[in-house]
C-alpha cells in the first residue's frame, strides 16, 4: 500500500466512523458526490477541486506525458539571443506539466523522464537547438548552413532524472533558426517511473 492509498483509505474510514456515530443530525444532502452530511459534502467538493488533491492523484497514478508542436509555418530566427522555444500547439498534455505560454515543462513529481525534440529547418541558415534542464545544457541537435541543401531535419532525446519542480525546455541558439511547423518541429516527454 502506498502512502497515498493509505491516506485515502484512512480518510474514508474516518469519514465512515464519523458518520456512523450516534447523536449526529440525520439531515443529508444529495449531490453529485452522492448522499452525505452537509459539512462532509462541502469538504469533499472543496478538497476535490484543490491543487493538493490534483497533485496527490497525479502522484498516485503517475501519469505525466506531453507532446507539443511549434506553430507558424515560417522561419523562427535567426534570433539575437539564446531563446526558449514556446511550442503552442498542444497535441497532448496529461498532467498539465507543460506550460504552453512559457514553453517550459515542470516536473510534478520526482522520477525518471524521457524527452525528445525534433526540428525542420531550411538549409540556408544554421540550426542549433539545446535541451535544457534548469539552465543546464543537456544535449543538442544542430546542422550547419549549406548552399546545396534545401532543408534539414534533426532531433535528439534523453532520459533525465528530475526532482519535483525541475524545469525542462528547448532553446534556440543565437544567430540560428528553425522552421515553425507544429507537425515537424516538436517537443515531447513523459514520466517513466517515480523515484
Amino acid at each position: 500500500i502506498t502512502r497515498m492509498t493509505f491516506s485515502v483509505w484512512l480518510l474514508v474510514c474516518f469519514c465512515g466512523l464519523t458518520l456512523g456515530q450516534e447523536g449526529l443530525p440525520q439531515t443529508e444532502v444529495a449531490s453529485e458526490i452522492g448522499s452525505c452530511f452537509p459539512d462532509m459534502c462541502k469538504f469533499l467538493k472543496e478538497f476535490g477541486k484543490s491543487e493538493a488533491f490534483q497533485i496527490l492523484v497525479l502522484k498516485e497514478k503517475g501519469k505525466v506525458a506531453f507532446s507539443v508542436g511549434l506553430p507558424g509555418d515560417t522561419a523562427i530566427g535567426p534570433v539575437n539571443l539564446l531563446t526558449t522555444l514556446v511550442y503552442k500547439r498542444v497535441i497532448t498534455n496529461v498532467g498539465n506539466a507543460y506550460n504552453q505560454l512559457t514553453g517550459i515543462f515542470v516536473a510534478p513529481v520526482r522520477g525518471m523522464y524521457y524527452f525528445s525534440f525534433f526540428y525542420h529547418a531550411g538549409g540556408y541558415q544554421p540550426v542549433n537547438l539545446f535541451l535544457m534542464k534548469n539552465n543546464e545544457y543537456i544535449l543538442a541537435s544542430s546542422d550547419h548552413m549549406t548552399l546545396f541543401d534545401g532543408a534539414d531535419n534533426g532531433g535528439n532525446a534523453a532520459f533525465l532524472e528530475l526532482q519535483q519542480g525541475d524545469q525542462v525546455y528547448v532553446q534556440l541558439k543565437a544567430n540560428t533558426h528553425v522552421w515553425g511547423n507544429s507537425y515537424t518541429t516538436t517537443f515531447s516527454g513523459f514520466l517513466l517511473y517515480q523515484i
